[in-house]
């Protein structure tokens, strides 16, 4: 057993998570604006095509990059909060990943061809060598973020984040505005993703610690640690992404650019869960060190009402406001989006439960392979007769159900986990209400002067500021009532911005 862990138990402070992981939810603010300007500059530079076949090519890259890290980068925040020899785990952790980009690269040459037949589109075949080089360069800097966070270093973290948003957007833009096109841009983002793998180890090679490189007691636990949690994932992919493999395979690259907007995922959503269920996973950690699990309970609702209070209002504020939002992001060819886009972010709302987080901290992660398992059967089950019977709007659909379907078995799990006997005791179910109250209301109000104000909006002229400020005012009008009907509810600014502990399900 680890020394920390037979150190005499000393009380961890009771500090906010969202506190806790500030700078890296600053970070990633301060950032979102530079990345929201690709998916303006592409969808208006592009033509369909184009942007159908780089939605593409990013969906090949993300399911490599999601699927060979098998969790084994995602351990650190299980590891490192509980050892004092940290360079075992992070050494082992890079040489796996390096290792990993190596298969990525090999499966791309030897399948990206039946996969460009598949969705009828040989321009994939043009990408092959950046797509590469770019999947390789990510997964070897899998860990640079993760392996500070996990030692308590956020503001360290925030800063990586930081850079790297930035360099990745100049990456992508650059090569657009010298009229390099989506071959320079996917160029851009191979060096962009190479350079990350170089700091990622030269930052090991001077803060990496004491000790050897290599441990095969510790990479043996590592490996039982991420064996369920990156078969989860695989399957995970099957229920996340299948669809639009499935999309891609049935209709045109133009028309799949559409289904990529509609399946589009503002940045704000990770920008606040991830940071945090990073923290609360970390969290957690230290209180199983120091003889506190016992708290992981409040930990945990404190933590779905603070994420609560701004996931349900994003997601009416984006129903609401679906049609604004989609023609100056991406332009007004692309309103035929708006019905699926507005389905999508429903789902915006399941963002405050960050069970997956409780579940990989607490070492829990059978119950996520056998979670991952149900939602791709499900996804199967859903995603072919959907698409069969309504289109796309199946597919969308059969993604809906199988994600609350999910989202509820995993709250299950963490109610077991944290071995809490009844649901009130677990949710926050006062502030859940309120913070819902509150968003449909304000919702109410946007989507009456959408329908009222109709013909005037359509007859603005053509500019994007002329655009940006029917967007503008309804996410004013918006935040006043959501706010206002929060204040009625009894919940205050204050307690929504993070100050305060949650009415009804705080510590």
């Amino acid at each position: 057993m680890d020394a920390l862990a037979q150190a005499v138990p000393v009380r961890a402070p009771r500090r906010s998570l969202l506190a806790s992981a500030r700078p890296l939810i600053l970070a990633r603010l301060l950032t979102a604006g530079l990345t929201f300007c690709i998916p303006l500059a592409l969808a208006r530079i592009l033509d369909l095509s184009g942007y159908g076949t780089y939605k593409q090519a990013l969906l090949i890259a993300q399911t490599l990059y999601y699927v060979l890290p098998f969790g084994v980068a995602q351990g650190l925040y299980f590891f490192l909060p509980r050892t004092e020899r940290p360079r075992p785990y992070l050494g082992q952790t890079l040489l796996y990943l390096a290792c990993a980009g190596g298969v990525a690269a090999l499966l791309l040459a030897l399948f990206l061809a039946p996969l460009a037949s598949a969705f009828s589109n040989p321009d994939l075949l043009a990408h092959r060598v950046p797509l590469s080089l770019y999947v390789l360069g990510v997964l070897g800097a899998f860990p640079l973020e993760a392996s500070l966070t996990a030692r308590g270093r956020t503001g360290a973290a925030a800063i990586a984040y930081l850079v790297s948003d930035a360099v990745r957007t100049a990456a992508m833009l650059v090569p657009i505005a010298l009229g390099l096109g989506l071959n320079g841009l996917l160029w851009g983002l191979a060096g962009f993703a190479l350079a990350r793998m170089a700091v990622a180890w030269a930052l090991f090679a001077a803060r990496g610690g004491a000790g050897p490189l290599l441990d095969g007691a510790a990479f043996r636990a590592q490996v039982r640690y991420a064996l369920p949690f990156g078969l989860s994932v695989l399957l995970t992919m099957v229920a996340q992404y299948g669809h639009q493999f499935a999309v891609s395979a049935a209709v045109t690259p133009e028309a799949f650019a559409f289904y990529a907007v509609a399946c589009f995922q503002l940045p704000l959503v990770d920008l606040l869960y991830t940071p945090v269920s990073e923290v609360l996973m970390v969290r957690l950690g230290e209180l199983e060190r120091t003889g506190h699990v016992d708290e992981a309970v409040a930990a945990f609702r404190d933590t779905v009402a603070r994420l609560a209070t701004w996931f349900f209002p994003l997601a009416m504020l984006l129903f609401a406001c679906a049609p604004e939002f989609i023609t100056v992001l991406f332009g007004a060819r692309f309103l035929p989006a708006v019905p699926l886009f507005r389905l999508t972010v429903l789902g915006t709302a399941l963002s405050c439960l960050p069970v997956d987080a409780v579940l990989r901290g607490l070492n829990h992660n059978p119950a996520l392979l056998r979670a991952a398992l149900l939602k791709a059967l499900v996804a199967m089950a859903l995603l072919v007769p959907g698409l069969w019977v309504l289109g796309v709007t199946g597919a969308l659909a059969s993604v809906a159900l199988t994600e609350l379907f999910g989202a509820s078995w995993l709250l299950w799990q963490v109610r077991r986990a944290l071995r809490v006997s009844a649901w009130g005791a677990l949710l926050p179910g006062d502030a859940l209400v309120r913070r819902a109250v509150a968003s449909v209301g304000a919702a109410l109000p946007c989507l009456g002067a959408h329908v009222a104000l109709a013909p005037r909006l359509a007859a603005l002229p053509s500019g994007w500021l002329w655009r940006v400020l029917p967007l503008g005012a309804g996410g004013l009008l918006f935040t006043a009532a959501y706010l206002a009907l929060l204040g009625r509810l009894g919940v205050s600014v204050r307690e929504v911005l993070g100050g305060a502990s949650p009415a009804g399900g705080g510590t």
